[in-house]
């Protein structure tokens, strides 16, 4: 029996058509921030991390000791990595404001320090194991969210108040106030690492001075 021959545009369905191609995943997206108040001194990272329709799946922060900013820059980038991982996901774009972070990580400067080396090591071997890998600079206004989670891990170990926390003014007699912005407050702060912490929210404008009265208080018992 003579083979069948399909006419030339049915033919061209099924075999001049287009090749298949395997589409790129879709990204994730996680802005990640690390701190250090001392620098070195206590430290903490922050990372938001957004599917790719911009939702937040993800809000991670963690103190981490007496450690400098860009160690603590670092941490959050591997607990990004970490995290998408651990979700299966292939592709992920970081954006960081953290220029030495980004141009080590892309391979335009060098590691030279011995504390960033193995977490670079480690943080370059787990962004090679993902499909797609993006890292970019940001300036801190579009990181606001990662850098707030850092600041929060580490307000949380030192006990200062939430930002939503509301400061009671205590009265004071008019002899010890100073002109119209002389308000006197009484607040009370904890010393450490050579940074002296505040226990109460204070809303001041950027730039403000103020004077610190100091009295030592004793030691609490255990």
């Amino acid at each position: 029996m003579a083979k069948r021959v399909l006419p030339a545009r049915a033919a061209g369905l099924f075999a001049d058509g287009a090749p298949e191609t395997k589409s790129a995943p879709a990204a994730y997206r996680a802005n990640i921030d690390g701190g250090s108040r001392g620098n070195p001194g206590p430290a903490a990272y922050g990372v938001v991390i957004r599917d790719p329709k911009g939702e937040v799946v993800a809000k991670l922060k963690k103190y981490i000791g007496r450690m400098t900013n860009n160690v603590a820059e670092y941490y959050g980038l591997i607990a990004a990595l970490d995290y998408i991982q651990s979700q299966g996901v292939k592709a992920l774009r970081i954006e960081s404001d953290s220029e030495l972070l980004v141009k080590q990580m892309r391979g335009q400067y060098k590691v030279r320090s011995p504390e960033l080396q193995p977490l670079f090591e480690r943080a370059h071997k787990m962004s090679q194991a993902l499909e797609s890998f993006r890292i970019d600079h940001v300036y801190r206004e579009q990181n606001r969210e990662a850098d707030a989670l850092a600041n929060e891990a580490m307000d949380e170990v030192e006990g200062v108040a939430p930002k939503s926390a509301k400061l009671a003014a205590i009265p004071t007699p008019k002899s010890e106030t100073r002109g119209p912005v002389g308000e006197v407050r009484k607040i009370r702060a904890r010393y450490r690492s050579g940074v002296l912490y505040l226990l109460e929210d204070v809303d001041l404008p950027d730039g403000v001075e103020v004077d610190v009265l100091l009295r030592l208080l004793p030691p609490k018992s255990i």
